[in-house]
């Protein structure tokens, strides 16, 4: 990772720490998040994964307009390290702790490589 890369992904590790901080404390079932990038393609390839508890938590928060809430919040707080995205939903994934655990046996790394985030 070049230095420039590295500069980025701390201002975007940032940046969602804050988004991650403001969900856990207004969004039910909500658990963390993360995001996975190939820097040569920058910001295209971007993808923020947030992920729940259970299945039934995530399909209550896809039901609601918190969904539109959370995805502007990370847009605003993208937009304070001067990254713009005029579709910022193509770029949130979500996932659950419940499908982790019953399809990789709770091993996130494996679950993010095989499920192709940030492809």
């Amino acid at each position: 990772m070049r230095k420039t890369d590295k500069k980025l992904d701390n201002q975007l590790r940032h940046v969602l720490t804050e988004v991650c901080e403001v969900a856990l404390k207004d969004i039910n079932g909500f658990q963390w998040l993360t995001h996975l990038v190939n820097y040569s393609n920058f910001p295209k390839s971007l993808q923020v994964v947030c992920v729940f508890d259970t299945n039934e938590n995530l399909s209550w928060f896809m039901s609601q307009n918190t969904k539109t809430e959370l995805a502007h919040l990370i847009q605003l707080k993208l937009s304070t390290i001067n990254i713009a995205e005029n579709n910022i939903t193509a770029h949130i994934c979500y996932d659950t702790e419940q499908n982790c655990d019953t399809e990789h046996q709770g091993k996130w790394a494996n679950r993010l490589v095989q499920k192709n985030y940030g492809s």
